[in-house]
């Protein structure tokens, strides 16, 4: 008989054996007994503005990266990539808050169709509301808005019901919403578009439980389209650029975070196989880095950072191909600067520069 419940543990449960003294590179959090990923998973990724660096670094490691709504024919690699065409595995743009998950659902399958349609630019051009930054020459007129959407919206539906594998990086508790009937943004209007006006809009910062119920909300629409779909979650490491909240940044960053972990936790206890947290969040951010894994600007995430979750994912989700691309990704491997990456909250700064 054990003298305690902890007694016979597996060394990975006690900190001494699996922290101290380990080579902060070498410290591997992931989790256990998931499932796997083949070569030929249609893998898809959403969500915040590291989802785009952990989409690079699938193309890497040789994953079978499912874009469903590619760039024209004669699109050049510039253009497509300033039109966020392969950015993420459709053109929603970043998906900061989570209801912004459950809506793009609602909206691609017609089940929610939002009162704002356009903004219009201090240029005169018209954006998406929903995803003002995919279009930076923006639109002649709101006709075009809502048709581009809805060729959008195509390419959303064939996506949720053939992807294999959803890699969901959940960002921000903040969001801005309309106050008639809830539409979730990505952006605060003014920023990249529209006009501020507090009877219209309200600023938003979610609890636990109304993130729990977002993510299970989501996953419920999703399944209910694509029985086999496996998801992934994982919570942003990258601070958010700003707070609406009447605090410091960092208490609402804190707070942010903290919310979001512990809603990702608990909606992957539910024991479900097809569902899973992947601790990029806590690779990065752990005291066991010293904030190695932050560049100077202490906010974003530097290629060895990325390199040491990379490891850890291909470690838990393709070990029939694992040692050989994780000595790629661990020794000469090179991600894109973080120059290349999307994300809208930098409009924040923009706008009040």
């Amino acid at each position: 008989m054990p003298s305690n419940p902890y007694s016979g543990l597996p060394a990975e449960r006690f900190w001494r054996k699996v922290v101290t003294n380990v080579p902060p590179f070498a410290v591997d959090p992931r989790p256990r007994d998931t499932f796997a990923i083949s070569r030929t998973d249609k893998v898809a990724t959403g969500g915040s503005c590291f989802a785009q660096r952990v989409a690079d670094a699938l193309r890497e490691a040789g994953f079978n990266y499912y874009v469903t709504e590619a760039a024209p024919a004669g699109t050049s690699a510039e253009a497509g990539r300033d039109r966020q065409f392969g950015t993420f595995s459709a053109r929603y743009g970043n998906l900061y808050y989570t209801r912004q998950f459950t809506q793009l659902f609602d909206r691609a399958f017609g089940t929610f169709e939002p009162d704002l349609k356009a903004w219009l630019r201090e240029d005169g051009r018209y954006v998406d509301p929903f995803r003002p930054t995919v279009e930076p020459a923006g639109f002649a007129t709101e006709d075009e808005v809502v048709a581009a959407r809805e060729e959008h919206f195509a390419q959303v539906r064939e996506l949720f019901r053939t992807l294999d594998v959803f890699v969901l990086t959940l960002g921000l508790t903040e969001g801005w919403r309309c106050r008639l009937d809830g539409a979730a943004l990505p952006l605060a209007p003014g920023v990249a578009g529209g006009t501020f006006d507090p009877e219209i809009y309200e600023c938003v910062n979610a609890g636990a439980a109304e993130v729990l119920g977002d993510l299970q909300g989501f996953l419920d629409r999703l399944w209910s389209v694509n029985p086999a779909a496996r998801v992934i979650f994982t919570v942003s490491p990258v601070p958010m650029i700003a707070t609406y909240m009447d605090r410091h940044v960092m208490v609402s960053n804190s707070y942010s975070k903290s919310v979001l972990r512990v809603a990702a936790g608990e909606v992957c206890a539910s024991g479900d196989p097809r569902v899973v947290y992947f601790p990029a969040y806590d690779i990065v951010t752990s005291n066991v880095n010293a904030g190695r894994y932050y560049n100077d600007d202490q906010r974003t995430i530097t290629d060895a950072g990325v390199r040491h979750v990379m490891r850890s994912f291909l470690a838990t989700f393709a070990q029939d191909r694992a040692e050989p691309a994780r000595a790629a990704i661990g020794v000469a491997g090179e991600f894109e600067s973080t120059a290349g990456v999307i994300c809208d909250e930098e409009e924040i700064e923009r706008s009040v520069a």
